[in-house]
């Protein structure tokens, strides 16, 4: 099975189908990313994705991959967003999930030695994120 190429939809077998009448931009935007080829979804696809809890299984690995590579990558908002979505996954998650949270692990530890003022990051807001995850994980 090649992964990159299924949509959300291929992958946990739920069609959602139209959003209904009147639904918001985010609910819209939800419905037609995960009609998208995973391996084509950006930083802020996979942003908005994670942080309503959308396909979290299948996306996770394909996040952790994108903050390897730059630890603060941005969707819309600010540099690091998809890793503070990233952290604010469930404790849960994590303990079920030990690989992907030692992955974050390094991820973390890597964007803590960042310089994050001269990246235009929220460094408070990273930090909280980082701060919660940790506690989470217990």
């Amino acid at each position: 099975m090649y992964v990159e190429s299924w949509t959300l939809e291929q992958l946990d077998g739920h069609v959602w189908g139209d959003p209904p009448d009147g639904a918001s931009r985010l609910v819209k935007t939800v419905h037609e990313l995960r009609r998208k080829p995973v391996g084509q979804l950006d930083a802020e696809d996979l942003r908005l994705l994670l942080g309503q809890q959308t396909g979290v299984d299948a996306l996770v690995p394909y996040a952790l991959d994108v903050l390897e590579a730059n630890p603060l990558a941005e969707g819309d908002y600010y540099p690091g967003d998809l890793l503070v979505a990233v952290l604010g996954l469930s404790g849960e998650f994590w303990r079920r999930h030990a690989a992907h949270a030692a992955r974050l692990t390094r991820i973390v530890t890597v964007a803590s030695g960042m310089d994050l003022d001269a990246h235009h990051a929220p460094a408070d807001v990273i930090a909280a994120g980082i701060a919660e995850y940790r506690a989470r994980r217990g």
